[in-house]
């Protein structure tokens, strides 16, 4: 027996069918709907039911946009909509249920197997060729689908059998197949800006169904309800009915708001793809010397639970890659706070990454170090790989002097700049420079060094 859900035309609720999979999907078999509980969920109910009733997606589905012509002329493509929880992704796609006259198929990613997406595909290509009706699959959460389900739904896509919506979180270019992927119109849902939560909370305390409470809340309330929601407009909704059911009837100001929730809920994936452009932003605020933005994502990972060691290593990178030799005491710095990071543990150790994060940001810079490191590696991998000049090899062996190793090596404190007029470089690299310090904090002394002793080697040659 397999279980599906499936939406028709005309009705956007959810039917629950449990049909043998020899039989048909689309047989006009006798069902009951489900009608939706009074007791679901606030997001659930007052979830929007056509595209006028929608917050915060106006360039999708404004007047001329893509999106609202084809679900208005009933020309829907493949589609993956990404974006943030609570953007609305899963209501864009019952809408598209609502007002289409194709079926409407939805797969769970947790209870679908292959056979069964097999034998469904099968149905819609039979229903398709005999009464040239289309068949519209809706995956949620695609990215937990894994490879082989993926590539199930492939051969059907391409053919025209099924028309896939897929809704993820996760950045679709990593999570998706490619070959999926490229049958299907990415569309990016964006975040939801804090005005637009508060439309939408605004109309929820509209809504008899909250009002029966008897609890008034003003915009204060409103306003943090909707700061601590990330962008997430299922999220508000669920603190909204946390806080009217279990608040005092009467008004509710913010204060009261923030004892009920207690503590707001952060955006933050540790193995997604936030996870990656917190990182990133923490990393090029200290490039760019930006102190303060420093510190707030560097908090933002803290609060969202990331492992503060990851961060420590970020931060000694950092000292390396974009501090260098500007000041050497960076990287000394970032290693005593690792050590600290692992001493103390948190939440005492989030101070002494504050304070890296700060130093870091606050010191001079220079990525000379990382570029000459890159381009030696360049020349390692692409280039000949000449054998070391004799001169400066060791001949600890009397073979090994014979043949001229060591031969015409000059000691270097035995001159005055301490440096011999000496190629140290093979000599089809002879003059090649990898490192080419800037003039930046401690840096530049070493340049005007590096450069004397270069002056003194050419005055020096024979």
């Amino acid at each position: 027996m397999l279980k599906v859900e499936f939406e028709s035309a005309f009705n956007i609720q959810h039917l629950t069918f449990n049909i043998p999979v020899t039989g048909s999907l689309f047989d006009d078999a006798p069902f009951e709907p489900q009608q939706q509980r009074s007791d679901a969920p606030l997001p659930e109910r007052l979830r929007p039911s056509s595209l006028g009733e929608v917050v915060g997606l106006e360039d999708l589905l404004g007047e001329g946009r893509f999106l609202r012509n084809a679900i208005e002329s009933d020309r829907i493509p493949s589609m993956i909509f990404w974006g943030p929880p609570g953007s609305g992704k899963t209501t864009l796609a019952r809408i598209i249920a609502k007002t289409t006259r194709a079926r409407f198929v939805q797969f769970s990613a947790t209870s679908t197997s292959i056979k069964d997406i097999k034998t469904l595909m099968e149905e819609a290509r039979k229903s398709r060729k005999a009464r040239g009706s289309k068949t519209i699959v809706f995956i949620d959460e695609i990215h937990r689908f894994n490879k082989a389900q993926q590539d199930a739904f492939l051969p059907y896509v391409e053919a025209g059998d099924i028309i896939l919506i897929g809704a993820t979180t996760e950045n679709p270019s990593f999570e998706v197949n490619s070959a999926l992927l490229s049958r299907s119109k990415v569309v990016v849902i964006p975040q939801l800006e804090r005005e637009q939560v508060m439309t939408i909370l605004r109309r929820a305390i509209a809504e008899p169904s909250v009002q029966k409470f008897g609890v008034t809340l003003g915009d204060d309330a409103l306003d943090f309800i909707a700061a601590t929601s990330a962008g997430d407009a299922r999220q508000a909704l669920n603190s909204l009915q946390l806080v009217v059911e279990t608040a005092q009837k009467g008004a509710v100001d913010a204060g009261k708001v923030t004892k009920i929730l207690q503590r707001r809920s952060l955006m933050y994936d540790k193995g997604g793809e936030e996870h990656f452009n917190i990182i990133s932003a923490l990393h090029k605020s200290l490039r760019n010397g930006d102190a303060d933005a420093s510190v707030y994502w560097l908090v933002r990972m803290l609060e969202g639970g990331e492992d503060p060691m990851y961060i420590a290593r970020r931060l000694v990178r950092a000292a390396s890659e974009d501090i260098g030799n500007a000041d050497p005491q960076a990287l000394v710095f970032a290693i005593a706070v690792q050590q600290t990071v692992h001493f103390l543990g948190m939440p005492e150790a989030g101070v002494a990454l504050a304070q890296l994060a700060t130093y870091l940001a606050a010191a001079p810079k220079s990525n000379a170090v990382y570029v000459g490191y890159g381009e030696a590696v360049r020349e390692v991998r692409q280039g000949d790989n000449p054998p070391v000049p004799l001169h400066i090899r060791n001949a600890p062996t009397r073979l090994m002097k014979d043949l001229g190793y060591g031969s015409g090596y000059q000691y270097a404190h035995d001159f005055e700049d301490q440096t011999a007029a000496m190629e140290c470089l093979p000599e089809a690299l002879a003059g090649r420079r990898f490192y080419e310090p800037k003039d930046a904090g401690t840096e530049s002394a070493m340049r005007e060094r590096l450069e004397k002793m270069r002056k003194a080697r050419r005055q020096s040659e024979p």
